[in-house]
């Protein structure tokens, strides 16, 4: 066997093993995790994820999953609680212990303070005869019939099958608390994903003096003039008003050219798109974004609940903005 196919028949057997792991999970998904769910969701301080080692590891994942999605949760590592972090714990908190075996030593340390504090402690094990999985208020299976390292030692499988029950909890709790796109965001403001959700179109539309606008009657030459002093490629067309009733772009100019118009004469009422596509100040700027694409243009007029143009939203600007 040459060593590339060695790679791929690894490759393909580990994955075939863990897909196994994580689909004997579904039947798992019972009463206890359930209870568990209870638990948290009545929870009035904080999840306290605990583990030793890799299940540590996936602890942090887990607790960072659940901090993210609207249950507040950190990890502890269970050799420092021993030595002073047990102070971040409060009895108003919620306690998941993570052990595959159930019997880690550094673990089974914290339990007796656990108890003596009346914390709820929910155990991740794959033994439910451990001291771990008898000790705690719920247990959920996390067993496996083998890990994919062909010594059967290192954790691959079992973490695997930790990590997806974590995400299981901390998506059904999600849908629990009736969590949003925008409580969402609030925890990620630094990435793309708070910009996606954050960004409004009044946060990034030109106003005031700004906004390019002549009336109905303005000659098609004053408004190529305020379109250049602007330099959007488009101007709004308001009434007395100052109602939209019309927009007109460089396109529209094109057009017009084409089929003769008087460019002398000609005024916005004869030229101007009377149905132009306005948004509201509170549309978030991926949505416009998504707008100016299925029409194909680059700018949108932003305008008040009575019709009154208060600002023009350009592609470019999003596009600056890092909303893509």
């Amino acid at each position: 066997m040459s060593q590339t196919t060695a790679f791929i028949e690894a490759g393909k057997r580990t994955v075939a093993i863990e897909s196994q792991a994580v689909s004997a999970l579904q039947a798992r998904i019972d009463q206890q995790f359930v209870k568990a769910c209870e638990i948290i969701l009545a929870c009035q301080g904080r999840v306290i994820v605990t583990g030793m080692g890799k299940s540590g590891h996936i602890g942090g994942k887990m607790a960072a999953t659940f901090a993210s999605t609207g249950t507040p949760a950190f990890f502890v590592h269970p050799g420092e609680a021993s030595h002073g972090d047990l102070g971040m714990v409060t009895k108003n908190d919620v306690v998941i212990a993570i052990s595959n075996s159930g019997s880690s030593a550094e673990v089974l340390t914290l339990i007796p303070l656990f108890k003596r504090m009346q914390i709820n402690i929910i155990s991740m094990t794959g033994n439910p005869n451990s001291p771990l999985a008898q000790a705690a208020d719920v247990n959920l299976d996390i067993s496996i019939k083998e890990e994919a390292c062909p010594l059967d030692l290192a954790p691959t499988s079992s973490t695997t099958v930790t990590l997806v029950m974590g995400d299981a909890l901390a998506v059904a709790l999600l849908e629990a608390r009736g969590f949003t796109k925008e409580e969402f965001a609030f925890s990620h403001p630094g990435g793309a994903l708070g910009r996606r959700l954050l960004i409004r179109a009044s946060d990034l539309m030109h106003s005031g003096t700004e906004l390019p606008k002549v009336s109905p009657d303005s000659l098609l030459s004053s408004a190529l003039v305020e379109m250049t002093r602007t330099g959007f490629g488009m101007t709004t067309i308001v009434d007395s008003n100052d109602q939209l009733i019309g927009v007109f772009t460089d396109g529209d100019l094109r057009r017009n050219v084409d089929q003769g118009i008087n460019l002398a004469t000609a005024t916005m009422a004869q030229v101007m798109n009377k149905k132009p596509k306005a948004i509201k100040a509170s549309l978030l700027a991926a949505e416009a974004l998504n707008v100016m694409e299925q029409r194909k243009i680059t700018a949108l007029v932003v305008e008040d609940d009575n019709n009154h143009p208060v600002g023009l939203l350009h592609m470019h600007d999003i596009l600056r903005a890092g909303i893509v």
